[in-house]
């Protein structure tokens, strides 16, 4: 009967555990997702809407300004799609280490160009940019 109970115990502990390892996986690539559609709009927004009302209310720009600076922007947008497709691909990847070095690598990269952009334009590009692809790292990781 003892031993019944133990591997009763044990079954309930390892389902536990599953269904929590799950439920982070979870939450991870429902984060990573929302990351990748966030940088999609960031590609827009630069690549085809800088010059528009979103653009430069976003951003608090001129026409003028704007103009100047399209070229610029357009590159920056492009390289944001370039984030957001690396993160797509993690989630299309089916091998679960390989997908989590895939969006690992994507992540850091998201929160490299959010501490650079919080640094030297401005502090809020942090708070947009970054800080959800912390947490999205924090939660790869548990």
């Amino acid at each position: 009967g003892c031993r019944a109970s133990e591997k009763v115990s044990r079954y309930l502990a390892d389902t536990r555990l599953s269904c929590l390892t799950l439920l982070m996986q979870m939450i991870t690539h429902i984060l990573v997702f929302l990351i990748a559609i966030l940088h999609l709009y960031f590609l827009v927004l630069e690549m085809f809407l800088w010059t528009k009302k979103p653009g430069l209310r976003t951003f608090g720009m001129t026409k003028e300004r704007a103009e100047i600076t399209a070229v610029l922007a357009a590159n920056q947008g492009l390289y944001n799609g370039f984030l957001s497709g690396g993160l797509i691909w993690s989630l299309i990847v089916t091998e679960p280490k390989f997908s989590n070095q895939i969006a690992l690598y994507f992540l850091t990269c998201v929160i490299l160009a959010g501490a650079y952009g919080g640094y030297s334009v401005n502090r809020r590009i942090f708070f947009v940019q970054a800080v959800p692809a912390i947490i999205a790292i924090v939660c790869l990781f548990l």
